[in-house]
């Protein structure tokens, strides 16, 4: 399921880089900081309700996505960097998961279980001291 997200729907915001860098990192705005409001989106209400319930500390308690890119020097590059990630973390939100059904071990399966332990604990009983 691929969903292409809106780009009138993302708010970019270009902020000073931290690290390393030179005369340029001190004096360029060259870092992009996306926010993309879920609930304000053209998501589907299944997609949304699963981001808003992700365990993820960029996506905040109003349910703003904020995303920081700084890894290349240029804005532009930058800004398409953190749409690629934010692409990539609605893809993820847009995966249902399989629902897992309870089975039953075999019956065979749990022959071998029980006759490794067999096996293991023969080998650790003759670890013991040795009586004569």
């Amino acid at each position: 399921m691929s969903l292409r997200i809106d780009p009138a729907e993302v708010q970019f915001s270009a902020i000073r880089a931290q690290g390393p860098g030179g005369q340029n990192v001190h004096k360029v705005a060259s870092a992009a900081q996306l926010r993309f409001d879920i609930r304000a989106s053209s998501l589907p209400a299944a997609v949304k309700a699963r981001l808003l319930q992700w365990p993820d500390a960029r996506i905040t308690a109003d349910g703003v996505v904020v995303i920081k890119a700084q890894t290349h020097r240029s804005l532009p590059m930058n800004q398409a960097e953190a749409l690629q990630r934010l692409q990539e973390l609605v893809e993820a939100a847009a995966h249902v998961p399989r629902t897992r059904r309870a089975t039953r071990p075999t019956r065979g399966s749990q022959q071998r279980r029980l006759q490794g332990k067999a096996l293991r604990a023969g080998i650790k009983a003759g670890r013991g001291r040795v009586t004569e």
